[in-house]
């Protein structure tokens, strides 16, 4: 069998024939490659010079910024010889692998504007160093990759810090989830401590729990209207979505009521119940409480301010079966009247009998309007309900119930039923 003129058994070309063409850029890759190690470390010196917050990194990160800097330059090569055995069109994205050899540590002291930062000067580097790398007449071709370059690195960076803050987000969702559900729970304060600690909570003082309707959508959505609105007006919050309920947990406010009322953007339709303020998170299972037993009231007062203090809704959480609101009522109010004399019962009993005229009510006890109306403003000092407002006086007339039908009522407090 014979063989093709100019060629040997092997098929190799025959002696003399000229060599087989280098792909494109074959030869500035190369240098390229070479130089990697003082292209990483140009850039590196050239961030500290314009870059003020990389000098304040501690050394072991801008030690791994140079590495993260020298995988860039050889996933640039990477880059330029897939692009080569392309024809010239190249890879259309880099890939996220860039930043694999950059710790979780770095990126969270990192944000994504610093990182671009980065990118920039590493990129401003190789550029200016495009006519020493490249060979003759690749200059041109060298620089306008390396700017495509730059764009696709750019762009995964943003997938990177994307999918990070998303699975960040919903890391935070799940634990604020698990930490509003051991308040609710009124687990110890250590574990309440250390979830809070995860989520960079500070404790600030003071601390109000707010319960109302969730929206609905993902949670981490729900979440985020929250927060926004939260950040507006300086508070600090935690939150949980518990079935249609939307819990949260407001700190450093100093008007909670008023501050709640700015995160109403983030609750769904109905009222929306702020519990007591306490000291700290450690206490905040009462606050919790309150308010998740006035949510549960609420619809008994449909003319209830938005948001509403859960102290507001005694009256209906007592009739709802909150034990709570019951002891409050008895011990706080019918308590405090029962310990002030007899006679301030005695009046608010013949107010109420009288429909709330103080002549009737002064006719029935032998005594002046005057004096009815001086013992009814010493009521609602004592009690901090005034029996002229009809809804305190509603709450004064079942913290007398309460107090006259409980068994737990001391029995000094009780009047004395024989006494005309």
């Amino acid at each position: 069998m014979t063989t093709q003129a100019g060629a040997g058994r092997t098929g190799r070309p025959a002696a003399g024939a000229p060599a087989p063409a280098e792909p494109p850029l074959a030869a500035s890759i190369r240098k390229i490659e070479r130089a990697a190690g003082s292209l990483a470390t140009a850039s590196v010196a050239r961030m500290d010079d314009v870059l003020p917050w990389f000098r304040e990194l501690p050394a072991d990160q801008r030690a791994w910024v140079m590495i993260v800097a020298q995988a860039g330059v050889r996933s640039l090569v990477e880059w330029l010889r897939g692009r080569s055995d392309a024809d010239g069109e190249g890879p259309q994205e880099v890939s996220d692998e860039i930043f694999d050899a950059a710790p979780r540590a770095l990126a969270r002291s990192i944000n994504l504007q610093q990182t671009v930062q980065l990118i920039k000067v590493t990129i401003d580097v190789v550029e200016q160093q495009v006519p020493h790398l490249a060979a003759p007449g690749e200059q041109q071709a060298i620089r306008e990759a390396v700017l495509q370059f730059s764009r696709e690195v750019a762009f995964a960076a943003a997938r990177v810090y994307a999918r990070a803050a998303e699975s960040r987000g919903n890391w935070d969702a799940r634990l604020q989830a698990l930490l509003v559900d051991a308040l609710l729970r009124g687990d110890s304060s250590d574990v309440l401590a250390s979830r809070a600690a995860a989520l960079g909570w500070s404790d600030a003082s003071p601390v109000v729990v707010a319960v109302g309707r969730s929206p609905g959508g993902e949670a981490a959505a729900v979440l985020h209207v929250v927060y926004r609105a939260a950040r507006r007006i300086g508070a600090e919050i935690l939150g949980g979505v518990h079935g249609d309920r939307l819990v949260v947990v407001l700190g450093g406010a100093p008007e909670p009521l008023a501050a709640t009322r700015s995160l109403l953007v983030g609750f769904g339709d109905g009222p929306v119940v702020v519990g007591p303020a306490v000291a700290s998170l450690d206490e905040a299972t009462e606050s919790a409480r309150a308010a998740l037993a006035g949510y549960r009231a609420a619809p008994a007062w449909p003319a209830a301010p938005r948001p509403v203090a859960a102290a507001d809704l005694l009256p209906e959480r007592a009739l709802a079966g909150d034990h709570e609101a019951r002891r409050i009522l008895r011990q706080d109010v019918y308590g405090a009247l029962a310990r002030a004399g007899g006679e301030l019962l005695e009046t608010l009993d013949a107010f109420f009998t009288a429909g709330g005229v103080l002549e009737s009510a002064a006719r029935s006890l032998y005594v002046h309007p005057n004096t009815v109306r001086y013992r009814l403003r010493r009521e609602g000092e004592v009690t901090g309900f005034a029996p002229l407002v009809a809804r305190d006086a509603l709450a004064l007339r079942i913290a007398l119930t309460i107090g006259r039908l409980d068994p737990a009522a001391p029995p000094h407090a009780l009047p004395d039923v024989h006494q005309p």
